[in-house]
């Protein structure tokens, strides 16, 4: 690892990490106003971040430092990042004035700022592979000190509790020969077990249709099950009651970020659950989320629970908001290019594009960690 010290526009940075990514300690960032995110929900997600780091640290994928900063970051230095916002939060609240987390001067005085500069490299290997046309413009378009920042929802379902002409397929429970089996067990016995003998274009053709085993949670059309395949979790509001639905575990088969959704192999049997949740090795450990404040990432090599802001350009005006990394998904294996921001339910694609718009394909980022 090597260290260098530049002066750059009057503002002295240190190299976190030399690489085709890095890291970079800025001692004034550009913040002119922390908006767009609610202190309460801010602190609910760190909280429950907290929790999942607590409770497993045996989970090497994810509780850690993060593999790519060379054992300068702790996890003392996470934790006590993650308790600050909760604490900050419940004095304001028993001060009963507005939070300290949307005072710039206060943010800036406890945080040391990284600035993240993005793998360029690896985004436009992979754009040279895409073959879609939008999503290779996007990641061959990544400025040099910009992120990108994309965007994920939760998907509101159509459903049905029973198969019918318009909604013919299946969200498929975890199948029963695997129940009671750890990760680890049924990775040991995967010839025997059925999730992982088919790829969705198999399932969605009905290779489990007649199959015992495996139960229907709901039944949804073609477009919304590819929907919710991607997007992770289902909202649907079955006979006057809204349900949630989770990825539980998948067929195995990677996520290939050069193909489009339909053309994904990768399958995922669904569970239900009490609220939108996130990261976790085992259902019952899953971190519940909240919109605004929840980031998608490579958990693997940047570690669960860091606290990313985010800032962009709206009506020349520049807005920052926080939020944790407590979610992950397949599009991030060796991914240091990219945050996906948690922004809420939606229908589809148009209602989704009309409530963000407003947001950017790019970002400046910056690692937060307190002083």
């Amino acid at each position: 690892m090597r260290y260098l010290i530049y002066l750059f526009s009057s503002v002295f940075l240190f190299i976190f990490q030399v690489n085709s990514y890095e890291f970079v300690l800025e001692k004034s960032p550009s913040i002119n106003k922390l908006v767009d995110f609610k202190a309460s929900d801010l602190c609910q997600v760190t909280e429950n971040t907290m929790d999942y780091i607590q409770k497993v640290p045996s989970d090497k994928f994810a509780v850690h430092p993060g593999t790519i900063f060379n054992n300068k970051i702790s996890m003392q230095d996470i934790e006590q990042t993650l308790a600050f916002i909760c604490t900050t939060y419940r004095e304001d609240v028993r001060a009963k004035r507005q939070s300290r987390l949307h005072d710039i001067a206060f943010v800036k005085e406890n945080f040391n700022f990284f600035r993240w500069l993005p793998d360029t490299q690896t985004a436009q290997l992979i754009a040279d592979k895409s073959t879609n046309e939008v999503k290779s413009r996007l990641l061959n378009s990544i400025p040099k000190d910009k992120i990108f920042l994309t965007k994920y929802y939760t998907k509101l379902l159509d459903a049905s509790t029973v198969k019918t002409t318009k909604y013919n397929q299946a969200l498929y429970a975890l199948p029963t020969d695997e129940e009671g089996l750890s990760l680890e067990q049924a990775e040991n016995q995967k010839p025997q077990l059925i999730r992982y003998r088919y790829t969705r274009q198999d399932i969605m053709a009905g290779a489990l249709s007649t199959n015992t085993a495996v139960k229907p949670l709901i039944w949804l059309s073609e477009e919304a099950l590819h929907d919710v395949l991607l997007q992770g979790t289902g909202v649907v509001n079955v006979d006057g009651k809204v349900r949630y639905f989770n990825v539980h575990r998948n067929n195995g088969i990677a996520y290939d970020y050069a193909l489009g959704k339909r053309e994904q192999a990768r399958y995922w049997y669904f569970i239900e659950v009490p609220s939108i949740m996130g990261y976790g090795q085992k259902q019952e450990d899953k971190i519940a989320l909240k919109s605004q404040v929840t980031f998608a990432g490579n958990v693997k090599q940047l570690g669960l629970g860091k606290l990313f802001m985010v800032s962009y350009d709206r009506n020349n005006e520049n807005i920052s908001r926080i939020g944790v990394l407590a979610d992950q998904g397949g599009a991030f294996d060796d991914n240091l290019f990219q945050l996906d921001m948690l922004v809420d339910s939606y229908k589809g694609w148009s209602d989704y594009h009309q409530a963000n718009k407003h947001l950017p394909d790019y970002a400046q980022a910056w690692l937060m960690l307190l002083k």
